[in-house]
């Protein structure tokens, strides 16, 4: 199962419709959404537990994320 608009918003909050449509793009799951979003959010704390780098559909949702991050830090 793809994951909905609905599902971005559960899982991130408020993103905009180019981050959503990026996102949707993909074709991912919403448990690899929830994965991708673990790691932008504390991949030294997932690497300390012995977790491998994401790979595939979560590797592209890290740095579609990643890329949203840098975004806000450049106003």
């Amino acid at each position: 199962m793809t994951i909905t608009a609905q599902d971005i918003a559960a899982i991130l909050g408020p993103v905009d419709q180019t981050l959503m449509a990026a996102l949707s793009a993909t074709g991912a799951t919403p448990g690899e959404l929830a994965e991708a979003w673990a790691w932008v959010n504390s991949d030294e704390a997932l690497i300390g537990e012995g977790r491998s780098l994401p790979r595939g559909k979560v590797a592209e949702l890290v740095e579609l994320l990643s890329a949203d991050e840098d975004d806000e830090y450049e106003m």
